[in-house]
Formats: structure tokens, sequence, C-alpha cells
């Protein structure tokens, strides 16, 4: 069921469900506010026909006759019965009536009153003391009227509850078709994206309602579909480009070896070689792994000495860095200990310093490296900073995408994985990482760990 047809028959179901209550209520009220009506246009005729009867030995016989002539219509013998003390009827003509028992005339003594409707008429009795005896007088009206009455409210109320039910199925079709529209639109936009359209976001309705949230929802939710994709295929071009080259290099080293017997060293320089690109494709791998697993690994945090990081990256990357007319100093201006303990995954800290500290020297230009520890305002900060080739400002927005790599890279060999994988840890430990450069004068690389508590 479609959620237009779903919104008529709830809005059709509850304007009939409330429209019925509502008549009900008010039928209910009209029967009974009818019924006490009629009742006391009895107990006034009752009143007339005790004066009439049995005041006639005390009313001057003008004024009797007077009565007689304005309330002959009410007073009709065969509808009025006077009973005396005996139960036995003494004035009036509704004789042997069946439905004035007993104990109505019992109760009316008791109470001074009865009333009750019986056989398609109304009774009403009253109790009235007189100097002849103490008597009880009964009128009874036939109910056809009242009868009527209720009947004519019933088809009314039935005709406008059809009526209104039609109107309000409608009107709820009219009204859906308007408030579904741009869900409707929503839908159609969707079935209509492709492979090659699914980056493409849906107009905004401006309606600040739901199905502007929606919109929302599924544009983020898409342009993150987009960017999966986008991710996918720069990883199959950047594996069929950076396996390509240490794959030939390892196959063709073999083709050329396989030709003619070699001596020792030949052997020797061949193997190392081969070993030297699988572990560059293994390094590889192995980083492309650690970068879909790293939401796994938050239950591995510990505390951890960040200078002693440092430290640890400047003996592996120093011999490293000297072997590029560089070398890397370290500067520590941090008074408050407390700030060098940092809760995280040692092995991911370390992979990312080590990755920012190893690019500085690959693009450093034989000028040294400067790692500075300093605080601020209770936040520890670590500023890399080199004086090489720097990066454009084009480069500087998408360097931190994997696999990208800058325009001036050259012949620096590289995988436009280790600052993406940085990115990636530094953001899952909460680190903000910041990157300024400017083209021939250095880059400095700013990580801002979160304040201690």
């Amino acid at each position: 069921m479609t959620l237009r047809n779903r919104f008529t028959i709830i809005s059709s179901l509850s304007f009939g469900i409330v429209t019925i209550i509502t008549f009900a209520v008010v039928f209910f009220v009209y029967y009974d506010s009818t019924k006490i009506s009629y009742f006391e246009r009895l107990r006034n005729t009752a009143l007339i026909s005790a004066i009439y009867y049995l005041e006639q030995d005390e009313l001057p016989k003008s004024r009797h006759a007077q009565i007689k002539t304005e309330y002959n219509h009410l007073i009709e013998n065969k509808k009025v019965a006077v009973y005396n003390k005996y139960n036995e009827v003494t004035f009036g003509q509704n004789l042997n009536d069946a439905n004035i028992k007993a104990m109505h005339l019992k109760t009316a003594r008791n109470n001074k009153v009865v009333q009750f409707m019986s056989d398609n008429n109304f009774y009403y009795g009253i109790f009235y003391p007189d100097n002849q005896g103490d008597f009880v007088v009964f009128v009874k009206s036939p109910n056809d009227s009242f009868k009527s009455q209720m009947v004519r409210l019933s088809i009314i109320m039935l005709a406008v509850l059809i009526l209104g039910l039609l109107v309000i199925y409608f009107l709820s079709r009219y009204l859906s078709k308007i408030v579904y529209k741009p869900l409707s639109n929503v839908v159609k936009r969707i079935n209509d994206v492709d492979y090659t359209t699914i980056s493409n976001a849906i107009t905004s309705t401006n309606t600040h309602d739901e199905i502007e949230d929606l919109i929302k929802s599924y544009n983020k939710l898409f342009g993150r579909i987009s960017e999966s994709i986008l991710l996918q295929q720069n990883f199959i071009n950047y594996v069929s480009h950076e396996f390509k080259t240490p794959l030939a290099a390892i196959s063709g080293n073999l083709e050329v070896f396989a030709q003619k017997d070699r001596s020792p060293e030949e052997y020797r320089k061949v193997v190392n070689e081969s070993l030297e690109n699988v572990y560059e494709i293994e390094s590889i791998l192995n980083n492309l792994l650690l970068m879909s697993g790293l939401a796994k690994l938050e239950k591995s945090h510990q505390q951890v000495r960040i200078d002693e990081l440092i430290w640890k990256i400047y003996e592996k990357l120093n011999p490293k860095a000297q072997d590029n007319n560089s070398s890397i100093k370290i500067n520590l201006q941090v008074s408050t200990s407390e700030l060098l303990e940092f809760p995280g995954n040692e092995t991911l800290l370390y992979l990312a310093l080590y990755n920012i500290v190893e690019n500085a020297i690959k693009y450093s230009h034989n000028h040294p490296i400067e790692i500075v520890l300093l605080e601020k305002d209770k936040h520890l900060v670590i500023e890399i900073k080199d004086q090489g080739r720097g990066i454009s400002s084009d480069d500087l927005e998408k360097i931190t995408e994997t696999f990208y790599r800058g325009k001036n890279v050259d012949q620096v060999k590289g995988s436009g994985i280790g600052l993406s994988l940085s990115k990636s840890i530094f953001d899952h430990h909460h680190i903000q990482m910041k990157i300024e450069s400017l083209i021939d004068a250095g880059t400095q690389v700013i990580l801002t760990f979160p304040a201690i508590k």
C-alpha cells in the first residue's frame, strides 16, 4: 500500500470515527432533552387535568368553564385517568390501561411523581391531595412525533456522515497528491540515478520539513557512495599503475636473468632488486589493509609517550635523512609531562608520524627537518617543518585524499597513501592535522592533540 493510499484511508477512518462519536453524543443528548421536554408538557397537562376534575366543586362555574375552553385540546377524557385511594378511575375515560400498574400508582404516591414510556406512549403521573381525598392523576400522549423526530435526526446524521466521508476521502486524495508530490519527485530522481550520475545532488525543496531532511540525507548518503566509488576507481588506477612498475621490474630482471648463467654477485643483485620491489608491494598492501580496518582498533588504545615515539622515528629515519644530505632536529618545549602521555594505538600513531616525517625528508632538498613539540592552552602541539619544494594551493586541498600526489613530485617515489593514512589515523584519535605550505619555501604539518582533562 502506498503512503498516499494509507494517508487517505487513515484520514477517512479518523474523520468517520470522530464524526460517529460526535453524532452519537449529539443524538443521545437530543434524545434525552426531547424526552424531558415531552414529560414536562405532560406534567403541565396532568396538573391542569387535576385542577379541572378535582377542583370543580371549589372553582366558580365561570372559571371552570374558562379552564375547559382554554385547555380543552389538552384535557381529553380518553387520555386522562384520575385514581382514588382504591386505585379506581373516578374521572377521565382512560379506563383499564394495562400499562398503568399498581406499582406506578404506589411510586406516584411515595415520590409525588412518576414517568415512563410504554407501548408507543408517554405516561406521566402526579400525586394530588384534595378535600375529597388523595388522588393520582395520570395522563398519556403518543410518542409518534417523538419517534419521527428521532428517525429524521438519524437519517440526517447518516446522510451527513456518508457525505462527509466522501468529501474527506476525495479531499484526502487531492491533498495527499500535493503533499507527496515532492516525495514522488525524490523517488523518481532516485530511480533515474545510474552509475554516472550518482554524485548529482537532488535540489532541496526548502520546505523545512521531513521531505527536505530526506533529500539532505539522500544527498549525504549518495555523496559518500560516490566518494567510495571514486576511491575504488582510484584504487584500481593506482594498483594498475603502482604495482605495474615493481612487477615489471621483477619480471624483467627474471627474464634477463634466465637467459644465461650468472655469477653469484649477479644472483644476489637480482634477488635484492626483486626483494625491494616485493617489499614495496607488501608495504602498499599493508597500508591499504590498515586503512580498511582502522575503525576496529578502538579497543587497542593505551597510554603512549609521544616524545618516545618521536625519538624512535628519529633513530629510524635520521640515517635516511643523512643519505638524502639532510638531518632531523628535535626541539622539545613541553614543560607539562602529562601532555606527552596520550591514550591511543601506539603502532598507528608511530606509523602516522613516521609517514609525515618521511615525506618531509623526501622533499627537504638537502635542508634539515625540524620537529617541535610544544604546549598551547593545555594542548600538545607537534610541528614538523621542512624547507623543501612546497605544495601548491591547488594540490594542498587534495593532498590528504587517498592515492593523490602533487603535481611537483617529479621522480620522488610514493604511493599517495601515506599522508591519507596518517590523516585517517589522526582523525581516529581526534588529533587535528593542519598543513601549511609555500612553493619553494617548504611545508609545515601542525598536529594539535586533544586537551588534557
